[in-house]
């Protein structure tokens, strides 16, 4: 699914159903606001009787305190009530975007990596924040005023029909005749509003992009380049909000025109009737406050249906991203160090006749891959680049899925460990090294965060770390910067695998994770990794021959198969490939 993939709109039905589950669990909030609202409507329909009544008053001899202090009573009223419901339901709105956030957030954290490969990093943020945004007006204020700008519309409509019926009839033949028109610009909103999420989205998408890769984009001079995409990206935005706003300006100027055209017709035919004796003058002063009082009550029906438009287009792309695949949440929603392993001691693994492809329409990877490691010691995965050697670490963390044949750790088929228990007992490598945006500190203990002090003090002794935080300027707290800006290529690769010691795993991944030392510290690391190795299972993949000589059984591959398994020496002497890969490996050394 790509940005383009997006509908604009999910069927009614489905999107009240939604809106519903978004606002359920605050709809006692919801319905006070809406009792406010009415109380406060109500306090304004009787202030044309009022008024009606203090007009009659003026012509006789009867006091008018009275009336003009329940007036005043009643716009008092009115107003203090309306602003208390109005703060209610604005709240009720945040909390219901709070929510929204919060259940999207742990479903995005939660998708399986094939959905989080084709989809733009960009597009799934913006889904978090303007959707979620967008929210806010069809959750409440568009549900609540439908309901309390109905009802308010209903019982005015009543009130002028007691007032006069013919003067009623003109109003009503006006208001159908412009809401009519009204109506036409609806889907014209949701359609605008859809296709200006999504250019949102893009932008999102090229920033994301652009910033991901920044030292590339200014070593290559791109940055003119990159800012036309950005640019374009903006004006498409622009351009289908220009066009929302269009539509909603011919929605909200249509109210004023209709009481404006009402308000001229019932002047008219009133002024007349009130000559011909048919009603007295106090009516027709009554009826005219009515028909501005109708105002507000049209006002909110217009406003319910345009913020439903462009609630709708949220609700959406949330329900979209919501139905991504997720790994299951009692999987891996285990508490902080409670991720007990089953067995001690280091893991065993063995691949038996898997086959992979990333995708149905995809060729295959892994064309019935087997072998076995059977437990402590390092095992090397070498081979031509595309041989499917990193996908032999995918399929073990279970990123993704065999299509055929099974992968198991400790004799057990990885689809039946619940996946924090899987993953609690595995350190992994990236082939990147990828260091979070954070201090030090918080790097270390991403996948340990109960790792005490000396621990901490340990694997930095250990991973030719100390050094380097000595020298760092505020220690362990030391901020890396995005992805580790701050740091050397090497420096993030110790911090990496310090970070999966510190774990103390029983089956330790290494992704090419020494490429970017240099022969000191790589050397230095090398005799981590083997001290690791004498109570852990360590799977490196590998380029370097100073690192896969010193493994105790190396696994040949070549197009997604297992061509070889020996030493070195048994290698060299039996599997041409292998010798060719370490014969250009010592000439690379010697070079």
């Amino acid at each position: 699914m790509t940005t383009s993939d997006i509908s604009s709109k999910l069927p009614a039905r489905e999107t009240w159903r939604a809106l519903y589950r978004h606002f359920r669990a605050h709809r006692g909030a919801v319905g006070l606001g809406a009792l406010l609202t009415l109380v406060g409507a109500a306090t304004g329909l009787a202030q044309p009787l009022a008024a009606k009544a203090l007009v009659d008053r003026l012509g006789g001899d009867e006091p008018i305190g009275g009336v003009l202090a329940l007036l005043t009573a009643l716009v008092v009223l009115g107003t203090v009530v309306e602003s208390f419901g109005a703060y209610v339901l604005e709240r009720t709105a945040e909390s219901v975007v709070l929510a929204a956030r919060r259940t999207l957030i742990g479903r995005l954290l939660r998708l399986r990596l094939p959905e989080v490969e084709r989809l733009p990093p960009g597009d799934l943020m913006s889904r978090v924040t303007s959707d979620t945004t967008l929210l806010r007006a069809v959750t409440t204020q568009s549900v609540v005023s439908a309901a309390t700008g109905g009802l308010t519309f209903l019982a005015t409509i009543a009130m002028m029909a007691y007032m006069d019926a013919v003067l009623l009839g003109v109003t009503l033949g006006v208001i159908v005749l412009i809401g009519s028109a009204v109506a036409l610009v609806m889907p014209k909103i949701a359609r605008a509003t859809a296709q200006s999420q999504a250019a949102v989205a893009q932008i999102s998408t090229v920033l994301e992009r652009a910033f991901g890769a920044f030292r590339t984009v200014k070593a290559s001079g791109a940055e003119a380049r990159e800012s036309a995409v950005v640019d374009a990206a903006a004006e498409e935005a622009w351009r289908h909000g220009v066009r929302s706003a269009k539509w909603h300006s011919v929605a909200g100027t249509s109210v004023g025109l209709a009481v404006q055209v009402s308000f001229l017709a019932v002047l008219g035919i009133g002024g007349a009737r009130v000559a011909s004796g048919a009603i007295p003058v106090s009516t027709l002063i009554a009826f005219l406050l009515f028909l501005f009082y109708l105002i507000d009550p049209v006002s909110k029906l217009v406003q319910a249906a345009t913020q439903y438009q462009v609630g709708s287009a949220a609700i959406a792309r949330i329900e979209e991203a919501e139905r991504l695949e997720v790994e299951p949440l009692a999987e891996v929603a285990a508490p902080r160090g409670a991720v007990p392993a089953p067995r001690s001691g280091a893991a065993s693994v063995v691949f038996d006749a898997v086959t992979f492809r990333y995708r149905d329409d995809l060729p295959y990877v892994h064309h019935g891959v087997s072998f076995e490691v059977p437990g402590a010691g390092m095992t090397a995965f070498v081979g031509p680049s595309g041989a499917g050697k990193t996908t032999v670490f995918g399929l073990i963390e279970r990123f993704y899925e065999a299509t055929g044949g099974r992968v198991l750790i400790d004799g057990r088929d990885v689809r039946e460990w619940p996946l924090a228990q899987l993953r609690g007992a595995i350190g992994y490598v990236e082939q990147d090294s990828p260091v979070l945006a954070g201090t030090v500190r918080e790097n270390l203990v991403f996948g340990a965060p109960d790792a005490t002090d000396a621990e901490i003090a340990d694997v930095l002794v250990r991973a030719k770390l100390d050094a380097l935080v000595e020298r760092l300027p505020d220690g362990l707290e030391t901020v890396v910067g995005h992805r580790g800006s701050k740091l050397s290529g090497g420096e993030r690769q110790r911090v990496a695998i310090a970070r999966a010691l510190l774990r103390r795993p029983r089956l330790l991944l290494l992704d090419e994770a020494t490429s970017q030392l240099d022969a000191v510290n790589e050397l230095a690391l090398r005799d981590v990794v083997a001290e690791a190795a004498r109570d852990t299972t360590v799977l490196v993949v590998a380029h370097r021959l100073s690192t896969v000589t010193l493994a105790d059984r190396i696994v040949v591959m070549e197009a997604g198969k297992v061509r070889a398994v020996g030493t070195h020496a048994e290698l060299v002497a039996g599997d041409p490939l292998y010798g060719e890969l370490a014969a250009t490996q010592f000439l690379a050394t010697s070079s």
